[in-house]
């Protein structure tokens, strides 16, 4: 049986101690404090989900010690067990410390592992809440219902049926693939530009599968360095590095049961994917400053805007890895090898902006319609919505007619010239990094060299972007001189 959570037990008799932990053992991993001072040291070097501790102790009363628990290590679960039924203990322990059951000596072995259960859960599901956006404090059965019905409504926006495609549209190929996938517990590697909808795929495919249940968590690996990427994913204790001002439970642990996407895959550095791959290999995650492995059941989605294949091939991606990774690739098409759902997607976005703008009478003039779909979207779905929005934004009459400057987009000079890598033989992998390199530099001469902007445009972050960069040698030409 897989172990559920860890629990400290501070007790200054031996024998309560020894009792617990032989009631407990069994499905919960169990450490031991005799004192409060020794239970500190614990909380140091240890991720706890729940506190057991005697009300009577010779140094400091159970309650005592929990406040401070309570303000240094406010995230694990406070108990109070007592022989002694004090009203005014109680009432304490509840108002000052926290405390999320008070039980009662002689306690019953069933009744005790079923609290502990309990407040195990309400650990994990307080820390999932802050992933689906649910901002409450309250018992495990209603955080679990709570979470319960905002995962009910995400299955049911994000099916794979509301993937908005054309019957001729290479989608339908894409969506049965991510169907299948759904079907199998496999780790899923999605490639494409930005902008073409892989985390919505990857949303479709966890609420496909039999994890719909559990969490689907996401991290953008290009956004952060590697210390602050480990302890997103991993966890850490209260000062393991600079900055680490509190505990922190990792993402693969948020997930425990469910998904994790990993978006950016691409941009992590070969030190975090040695710890990664560790991680995929043996379901187990250390977070930094602790001193245990915690075993995780989660199932890893990845995308990137890279070509992996050819990074392992220059030595800037693990081989391993990659193949741990990309047991099941689907590859999403750029918007403009998909022209068949530019207007469906178009009047998919209207309806939404119309909604949340009030706006019911806005529509589509056929002009702008036909310019959207000759125009070949660099930043792809993205940049489709972000350009609906600001027609709609500055539209003063209800027919939303093209923006001139999309049109003249759409012309000759919609973009910088084409190097020479399109010519003769030139590979897949030339031609697609030589369109990705035009794109770059004609968004960095729109915002005038500005990374913020030209990152958002075409939904990169500023690490990514300047890797990019860098790889393009586009520091040293033009405009990107100057980068902000």
């Amino acid at each position: 049986m897989s172990v559920q959570g860890t629990i400290l037990v501070v007790d200054d008799e031996i024998r309560s101690q020894e009792a617990l932990r032989r009631v407990l053992n069994q499905d919960f991993e169990v450490l031991c404090a005799g004192s409060a001072a020794d239970a500190e040291k614990l909380l140091e070097g240890e991720i706890v989900h729940a506190i057991i501790c005697d009300q009577r102790m010779p140094q400091e009363s159970g309650v005592s010690f929990l406040k401070r628990v309570r303000e240094l290590w406010p995230d694990p679960v406070r108990m109070i067990i007592s022989g002694y039924s004090d009203s005014e203990d109680i009432i304490a322990g509840l108002n000052e410390a926290g405390i999320y059951q008070y039980i009662t000596k002689p306690w019953q072995p069933e009744r005790l592992i079923e609290i502990v259960r309990e407040a195990v859960q309400l650990y994990r599901l307080q820390k999932e809440t802050e992933t689906v956006g649910v901002d409450v404090k309250a018992t495990p059965g209603h955080i679990k219902k709570v979470v319960s019905v905002k995962r009910g409504a995400a299955k049911q926006l994000y099916d794979f049926d509301r993937i908005v495609h054309s019957p001729d549209s290479p989608m339908h190929q894409v969506i049965e693939l991510g169907k299948r996938a759904a079907e199998y517990d496999i780790s899923v590697l999605i490639t494409g530009e930005s902008g073409t909808g892989k985390e919505l795929l990857a949303r479709a495919i966890h609420y496909g599968s039999a994890r719909a249940s559990k969490a689907f968590v996401v991290e953008n690996c290009g956004a952060l360095p590697d210390e602050l990427l480990e302890s997103e994913l991993f966890g850490c204790k209260k000062g393991a590095f600079t900055g680490a001002y509190q505990d922190r439970i990792g993402l693969f642990e948020v997930a425990d049961g469910g998904t994790i996407f990993l978006d950016e895959i691409g941009e992590t550095s070969p030190a975090f994917q040695v710890k990664l791959l560790r991680v995929l290999q043996e379901s187990e995650i250390r977070p930094l400053g602790a001193q245990r492995v915690r075993k995780v059941d989660v199932r890893v989605v990845a995308a990137t805007n890279r070509d992996l294949e050819a990074e392992v091939e220059a030595g800037r991606f693990r081989r391993d890895l990659y193949y741990r990774l990309a047991a099941f690739p689907v590859h999403m098409p750029a918007l403009r090898e998909r022209p068949m759902d530019i207007s469906l997607i178009a009047q998919g976005v209207l309806a939404s902006v119309k909604s949340s703008f009030n706006r019911p009478s806005l529509r589509f003039s056929p002009s702008a319609l036909e310019e959207f779909a000759k125009y070949p979207w660099p930043g792809n779905v993205r940049e489709l919505q972000n350009e609906i929005q600001r027609l709609v934004v500055l539209a003063d009459q209800d027919e939303l007619k093209c923006p001139p400057q999309l049109g003249r987009r759409n012309g000759k000079r919609a973009a910088p010239p084409l190097s020479g890598k399109l010519n003769g033989s030139a590979t897949l992998k030339d031609k697609v990094e030589d369109l990705e390199k035009s794109v770059i530099v004609s968004y960095l001469e729109k915002f005038e060299g500005n990374i913020s902007k030209v990152a958002a445009e075409l939904g990169l972050s500023r690490v990514g972007l300047r890797n990019k960069l860098s790889r393009y040698d586009l520091r040293k030409n033009g405009k990107a001189d100057g980068l902000s």
